[in-house]
């Protein structure tokens, strides 16, 4: 199927809401205050947590999982009502953000209403002839996508939000784990509505197939070894083969999402400087300037150094001094001013590897459209580099899009990097 495409996913990039988390208070119009100042560090897409209610039968922790639902077209009362969401989101779209919701398909929790009204739309374990608990995780229940009625009854649910919220698309919760056929579906079904974004969380290196229904799907890969890279020396060249895989993968068919954090990370596995260290804002550099969409997750503007509790009150520790904002604003104003940072753009070798002296320790690649480029070199080492770069596609004058100093690199193509340390060109 050729679905369509909302034009403006090529040049956005997403901004993860844990909104129970990201105030004291943890509603709608808390986190509406927050806007202004998202606006100005140029995020352009926010991604909701899942805000439905949560079910409470088997509940983990004293509030339970967002990702158990009890209702599909209803609000989390803990964060205010429907009336709440809808005004936030006509805010958010007054000043130029679109809005994405978290779409948990798979299952529910053991008390969604479907249990009664629907029992028929659940997996049934042979074993116990109550409902099929969800890979382990007690608290969830399996839905049975072999069945049209719930097809069906899930299509409307989700068409729901679009109608009566006019969200712009879907951030698809373990989309690999409802069979593809559904989404393309539902992408069919809720195209007569309106052309959405099809966010879905699927490594393409293990799933490729689900490019059919998704725009983007999430460098799940990628984020694992790169943590494994940095905690164990590990080559370099694991990281560039890496990253050919993906370019093949996606090339001409879907977007890549990348990220050094999400909900699930810092709750599980440690924050971003947990897992890797210095080399943290290195890795964010990469996420922003290679081919694709890059992923902030609430709090990395801070940056929030501190695990948030998953099934409990946990509020972010803001502290008033957002330090990088500045670096992601610098980021997000370039992937949205130089045409060599659109995503999807295959009409071109788009992205070169550039050779340096320096190629067991310096990532260095070249994004270019037409007359403009953006040159990135990273140290992925923990030692100070000094190298010289391949000048061959860098005429003329460029600018260091950090500290406004610009660079020939005809006339001076060595350069110096600290540990993991970082350089962005444009031209």
């Amino acid at each position: 199927m050729n679905f369509k495409k909302a034009p403006w996913i090529y040049d956005t990039d997403v901004y993860e809401v844990n909104l129970r988390q990201y105030s004291e208070e943890g509603t709608f119009n808390a986190f509406l205050k927050k806007l202004p100042r998202l606006k100005d560090m140029g995020v352009a897409t926010l991604w909701f947590m899942p805000v439905t209610p949560i079910a409470q039968k088997n509940k983990k922790g004293s509030m339970g999982s967002p990702y158990a639902c009890s209702d599909y077209v209803s609000v989390n009362p803990e964060f205010g009502t429907l009336k709440d969401f809808k005004s936030l989101v006509t805010i958010a779209h007054e000043m130029g953000f679109k809005v994405i919701i978290d779409w948990v398909a798979n299952h529910t929790g053991w008390d969604h209403v479907w249990t009664v009204t629907h029992p028929d739309y659940f997996k049934v374990d042979p074993l116990t002839n109550d409902f099929k608990i969800a890979s382990g995780m007690d608290d969830i229940i399996e839905l049975d996508f072999n069945n049209p009625a719930l097809r069906a009854a899930m299509i409307a649910a989700m068409e729901y939000w679009v109608t009566e919220c006019d969200i712009d698309g879907f951030r698809c919760d373990l989309a690999f784990w409802v069979q593809l056929d559904f989404w393309l579906e539902a992408r069919q079904a809720l195209e007569k509505t309106k052309v959405l974004f099809w966010l879905a969380e699927n490594d393409p290196l293990e799933n490729p197939a689900y490019y059919r229904a998704f725009d983007a799907c999430y460098t799940w890969t990628w984020m694992h070894k790169t943590e494994d890279f940095y905690k164990n020396n590990q080559d370099i060249r694991i990281l560039n083969s890496l990253l050919h895989q993906y370019q093949s993968v996606g090339k001409g068919i879907g977007l890549h999402l990348w990220f050094t954090s999400n909900h699930d990370e810092n709750s599980w596995n440690g924050t971003e400087y947990e897992k890797y260290g210095e080399a943290a804002k290195a890795f964010a550099v990469h996420s922003f300037t290679w081919e694709g969409i890059p992923l902030i997750y609430s709090g990395q503007e801070m940056p929030n150094l501190k695990r948030l509790q998953f099934f409990e009150k946990d509020a972010i520790e803001w502290t008033g001094r957002f330090e990088l904002h500045d670096f992601y604003k610098t980021l997000l104003h370039l992937r949205k001013t130089n045409p060599a940072l659109k995503a999807g753009d295959y009409s071109n070798e788009n992205t070169l590897g550039i050779k340096t002296s320096a190629e067991n320790n310096v990532l260095a690649w070249l994004r270019q459209a037409e007359e403009h480029k953006v040159v990135v070199l990273l140290n992925m080492s923990s030692v100070p580099v000094e190298f010289t770069v391949d000048n061959e596609h860098l005429e003329g004058d460029f600018t260091d899009v950090f500290n406004k100093v610009t660079h020939n690199f005809k006339q001076q193509n060595s350069l110096s990097l600290p540990a993991w340390g970082y350089r962005v060109f444009e031209k």
